[in-house]
């Protein structure tokens, strides 16, 4: 019998993934917050909103009932915006069973509270630790679509746990690893998002390579100090989970934080990139939660803090560029 499997989140990475549990031989209900979009999957085995050229495999079922996408689900993929999880979960967890896993494929910081996504599970859903997962790599939504190769990380405090949700997203293309380390897979899948837009922004100067190897290379520097800080693995952040991601989100142009920064980069305004993104680049809000962060502990992110002075504050590229150049040197590893 295959395993149920609940998604809740139908824009491209959910519907992604759920594609991914069905070629690994799972059931899955696929949870749509509009009843045009289920009806329209169901319909026509596509994604019309997100992914209108993909045919999507038998064993997915959309629905809007969010009771219904849950009955008897083994895991709840968790695939919304970062920001709106905590009311959507409010409102999903009297649906889900006691022993349901809640997976998080959600690459953000909670704006106002500075909480990894696996601690407003925690908090609204009353979970523990074995029953909170995270999935997190290189995987962007339309080359997994494709079935072109690609490998993440499953990461459960609870090796069992891990293995079990290894097992129901294997497939000849998707290749998971398990990891113990929940925070370290978290926090490199949202740091990431503002590290592309610093990346995108400089791509959007026209600045060289030179420059973007630059950026990632201390951008991994800041997010495994702050990792480090907060009990993460050092070696997470050398894995898929932190390099990979942060690569893949650096360099491509399917990256959506890559392509808002790059916008913003060529000299349009906040409000004109917000009006030509079609959709969520997680890092254009959860920089400011990750800044917040890394204040609590005490940990310097300047490329962070450059970030969140483009995006939020109006500073100019080029200004925040010649402030960034100009703090005062260092030591590499420090």
């Amino acid at each position: 019998m295959p395993t149920r499997i609940a998604v809740f989140g139908a824009g491209s990475w959910g519907t992604a993934f759920a594609m991914v549990m069905a070629d690994a031989g799972a059931q899955v209900s696929l949870w749509a917050r509009r009843p045009e979009l289920a009806d329209a999957i169901n319909a026509t085995s596509t994604n019309p909103d997100y992914l209108p050229d993909v045919t999507l495999p038998s064993g997915i079922t959309a629905t809007a009932d969010a009771s219904e996408a849950a009955e008897g689900a083994a895991f709840a993929i968790l695939a919304v915006t970062a920001q709106t999880l905590r009311d959507n979960l409010s409102k999903w967890t009297p649906a889900l069973a006691d022993d349901t896993v809640l997976v998080s494929l959600m690459k953000g910081v909670e704006l106002g509270t500075a909480k990894l996504m696996s601690e407003v599970i925690s908090e609204v859903a009353g979970a523990g630790p074995e029953r909170i997962a995270v999935i997190s790599g290189p995987n962007l939504a339309g080359e997994i679509v494709r079935r072109q190769p690609a490998a993440s990380v499953v990461a459960c405090e609870d090796t069992a746990v891990a293995e079990r949700l290894q097992a129901v997203c294997h497939t000849p293309y998707f290749r998971p690893y398990t990891n113990t380390d929940v925070i370290g897979c978290e926090l490199g899948g949202a740091v990431k998002n503002v590290i592309a837009l610093a990346v995108g922004i400089a791509d959007g100067m026209r600045l060289g390579d030179n420059t973007k190897a630059a950026l990632i290379t201390r951008g991994l520097a800041e997010t495994t100090r702050l990792g480090q800080a907060m009990g993460a693995d050092a070696q997470t952040f050398a894995g898929l989970a932190g390099m990979g991601d942060l690569v893949a989100t650096c360099s491509s142009p399917l990256s959506r934080n890559h392509t808002f920064g790059a916008n913003l980069g060529r000299g349009l305004t906040l409000s004109e990139t917000v009006a030509v993104s079609k959709q969520t680049a997680e890092g254009v809000t959860s920089c400011e939660s990750v800044l917040a962060l890394a204040r609590l502990h005490g940990v310097e992110m300047p490329i962070t803090e450059t970030v969140v002075s483009v995006v939020h504050k109006g500073t100019s590229p080029q200004r925040a560029l010649k402030e960034l150049m100009s703090r005062s040197a260092k030591p590499e590893l420090r």
